[in-house]
């Protein structure tokens, strides 16, 4: 994976210290094996925390062994004082964990209490105002727990990344597109830098990049990647230095931070001094982790990246655009009742040429059908070429977003489904999404709570691994789509 942070995750041991230390540190060694057994890279830290005086000899061992992501195992019981102590003064993620007692042949010398224990330890982080990831039930044997330190990683990959990122963006929205709003305290509140540019500054990059000796080898690329979908290859060149001009800027503004993401300006202006439109290169660079969002969506860019680290697969931005009409359904009943949707269950989500070529059917460069209408009527396409368009790969899909209210407040949605095997019969990047009680989580939360239109779409089931990040980022609003039984707070009960 390319723009995220290598995880060093180290474990260690608590034990209080009326009960044996040996028996957390052979648990916790335990723990290490199976996770050599998995595959799961992990730092066995030496130290046992008994008291506060072992948390400041932990941290010196962090340090010296580079870890950046921490699990903490409760091998018995724990002092919760200095357990929680050590999770607040550690400057990362942390994951908490508990031994479960393997014998009853033993539950005299050799039971740890750990189950006990961890309730002790939660009150103190909270004392401590410590957020840590608790996993759904944190009490196992080495091979659970080992499995749980799995769960942990794309976890704590996300919450580092987003400490070390930086969000540069072009331009002001465009007209009628405040919903795209930017509130930036909430940034800084989460530890993100953001860097924030006119088109002109955009303009300026890209001229500077005109004669760079990189840009031949970025156009061989694109025609490789392209193969049958190169249809304007004379565009090519300008897409090239676009691209060279992008790394360029980010690379040498990156500064204190390690990661970077854009969210650009991309009409309607863009087409007239640059002569095309960015969405391939705006695909290319999502492809890479580098998630380049429409109409300077800050929020839009951010909440593709998050799906990017955890999902370790690119992501893209689409507009929750248009229902499935009656015929389609009809035509395509076999892909859709038979496997219970209902025709408010699915929509189709649309950009003009934004998604990476590896989650397209038969991906090529076209121009902007709507751009054009604006921009060239009735002429040939010429400045609106430069998208990517094709059918979205079918299987499976979350749909999110991490958004800032007008007040900024965080809040969140998310969604899992399917992208459909069906042609959209339509343009742009674009494919039918099925998702259980849609009509009423787009009514009731998308509307409700007043989301943009906006959506980042990931292509795997992660909502498990997006939600513990909100939580740990502190985020209370996270919203879902809920059963046909359950109704929202604001839902009628009166309508059947």
């Amino acid at each position: 994976m390319k723009n995220v942070p290598d995880i060093k995750l180290g474990i260690i041991a608590v034990s209080r210290d009326c009960f044996p230390i040996e028996l957390s540190r052979n648990r916790k060694n335990k723990v290490v094996e199976e996770c050599t057994k998995k595959n799961i890279p992990i730092i066995n830290l030496e130290t046992i925390i008994e008291n506060e005086s072992d948390v400041l000899k932990a941290l010196k061992e962090i340090k010296e062994k580079g870890v950046n992501a921490l699990v903490i195992y409760l091998g018995n019981f724990g002092p919760e004082g200095p357990t929680s102590l050590l999770a607040q003064k550690f400057d990362g993620p942390v994951m908490v964990s508990a031994a479960a007692e393997e014998t009853g042949k033993d539950l005299y010398g050799g039971r740890g209490d750990a189950y006990c224990g961890f309730l002790s330890l939660s009150y103190n982080l909270g004392l401590r105002n410590k957020q840590v990831y608790i996993p759904h039930y944190p009490v196992g044997i080495p091979s659970e727990i080992a499995d749980m330190i799995k769960e942990f990683m794309p976890i704590a990959r996300t919450i580092l990344a987003l400490k070390n990122l930086k969000i540069f963006s072009f331009g002001p929205r465009p007209q009628d597109f405040v919903t795209m709003h930017t509130p930036i305290k909430p940034l800084y509140d989460l530890g993100i830098s953001i860097m924030e540019n006119s088109e002109l500054d955009l303009y300026d990059i890209y001229k500077q990049a005109e004669n760079d000796p990189r840009i031949s080898e970025v156009m061989e690329d694109m025609a490789k990647e392209l193969g049958t979908g190169n249809t304007y290859p004379e565009l090519l060149r300008k897409l090239a230095q676009y691209e060279v001009a992008l790394i360029d800027f980010m690379e040498k503004n990156l500064g204190a931070s390690q990661f970077g993401i854009f969210a650009n300006k991309c009409w309607p202006a863009f087409e007239k001094y640059f002569g095309f439109v960015p969405c391939y290169v705006n695909s290319r660079l999502a492809s890479r982790g580098i998630p380049v969002a429409c109409e300077v969506d800050v929020y839009g860019a951010l909440s593709e990246y998050i799906i990017y680290n955890v999902s370790e697969l690119p992501a893209t931005l689409l507009d929750v655009n248009n229902t499935v009409p009656y015929d389609l359904i009809e035509e395509n009943k076999d892909r859709i009742r038979d496997k219970g949707y209902k025709p408010t269950d699915l929509f189709m989500g649309f950009h003009c040429g934004n998604t990476p070529s590896c989650c397209l059917i038969n991906g090529a460069i076209k121009y902007q059908l709507i751009m054009h209408r604006l921009l060239e009527p009735g002429k040939e396409p010429d400045i609106t070429r430069g998208t990517l368009e094709g059918r979205l790969r079918p299987g499976e899909t979350l749909i999110f977003r991490i958004h800032a209210t007008p007040d900024a407040r965080l809040i969140s949605y998310l969604a899992e489904g399917e992208i459909l095997d069906i042609d959209p019969k339509s343009f742009g990047g674009i494919g039918v999404f099925a998702i259980k009680e849609m009509g009423r989580f787009y009514r009731y939360v998308l509307l409700e709570k007043k989301f943009p239109h906006h959506t980042a779409v990931g292509f795997k089931h992660v909502g498990k691994y997006v939600y513990e990040v909100l939580k740990l980022l502190g985020i209370k609003e996270i919203y879902y789509n809920l059963p046909e039984n359950q109704r929202y707070p604001e839902e009628n009960p009166f309508i059947s």
